[in-house]
């Protein structure tokens, strides 16, 4: 179960988020939406391990989370996107890839050295894996390609791949489909369901409602960094607190008498 309880964060005298609770359960799609500036982002960056939280705790699996580094979180098989999907310019779409992979015996140069033959099999065990994710991703036809220059859509299927490399439990998705062109985004959501069923849990921030309520089970409302709603995606539309947080409170009607003269 990944959970948080009572999460706060604040810079300087703004506050961004305020007692969050959130319950997710293994092998749950659940999204996280809300208007911008809701503080959607900043928790995902509490969740990873980015950010550390003022007040309340977060939990994975009975561990507390948030004390930890945002490499610690990552060891603990929670791995996370960003909104933006920078890409190394200079590196190739698989050299992005293996980025992504557990830290090689080769990272020590004294380790490498001693044990040359672990070093070429571990290897050839991480390119392996990159090639059959790429292929996952409709990306392997670019492997040699710059990452640098792949399109907005194609550098946040990298991104994923590049999640994907240590098979973790828990993916945590900034706005996946943010900047993609229709037809690819029915190509990510295809791919998040197919992460899913093989054992990962995922958290998604979106914007695109249609995607939330083709891809979630259940969604989490922000605004003004509190949760106002935990529902099905379908539940929405009919929740008051989320169309006034989407739209902003109707407007009062104003009636105005006066006399008449007969």
């Amino acid at each position: 179960m990944f959970t948080s309880s009572g999460v706060g964060k604040s810079f300087g005298a703004v506050r961004v988020l305020q007692d969050v609770d959130l319950e997710i359960a293994p092998g749950e799609i659940v999204g996280l939406v809300g208007p911008n500036g809701s503080g959607k982002t900043t928790l995902l960056n509490c969740l990873s391990g980015f950010l550390n939280p003022d007040t309340g705790t977060i939990e994975y699996g009975g561990t507390r989370l948030d004390r930890l580094a945002d490499w610690q979180v990552s060891r603990m098989g929670i791995r996370r996107t960003f909104q933006t999907a920078a890409q190394p310019m200079k590196m190739s779409v698989l050299e992005a890839m293996l980025c992504g992979a557990t830290l090689p015996i080769g990272s020590a140069p004294v380790r490498g050295l001693l044990r040359r033959r672990a070093r070429a099999a571990e290897q050839k065990v991480a390119v392996g894996k990159a090639l059959e994710l790429l292929d996952f991703l409709n990306l392997g036809h670019m492997v040699e390609q710059p990452a640098g220059r792949l399109s907005g859509g194609q550098k946040k299927l990298l991104s994923l791949g590049v999640a994907l490399m240590t098979d973790p439990e828990v993916l945590l998705l900034d706005e996946p489909t943010a900047g993609v062109n229709p037809t690819l985004r029915v190509t990510i959501a295809d791919r998040l369901k197919d992460i899913n069923q093989r054992g990962a849990t995922l958290l998604v921030i979106e914007h695109d409602m249609g995607f939330i309520g083709r891809l979630c089970q259940r969604v989490h409302v922000l605004d003004k960094g509190s949760v106002i709603a935990s529902c099905r995606p379908d539940e929405l539309k009919d929740n008051p607190r989320v169309v006034e947080a989407y739209l902003g409170a109707p407007r009062p009607t104003h009636v105005t008498t006066g006399a008449t003269s007969s």
